[in-house]
């Protein structure tokens, strides 16, 4: 399955900005993207690894729950 990585600015409008099949090569890519944008706190660039584009967006675009740290 291949990773793809997007760009990602509010209200989760997101822009595709490559596919990889190698974890390496999509760290990679997000990592020169988040360095050569470092003084933008707006722009988020991530990457997900899916079986194909409109599975990587659904996720992308879905609220993740908050981190349950330990019990209440």
């Amino acid at each position: 399955m291949p990773y793809f990585v997007y760009k990602i600015t509010p209200p989760i409008n997101l822009e595709h900005l490559g596919t990889t099949e190698s974890y390496r090569e999509a760290r990679a890519l997000v990592r020169e993207l988040r360095n050569r944008d470092a003084g933008s706190a707006v722009e988020q660039y991530r990457m997900i690894f899916a079986k194909q584009r409109a599975e990587a967006e659904r996720l992308l675009s879905t609220p993740r729950d908050e981190r349950v740290i330990g019990e209440d």
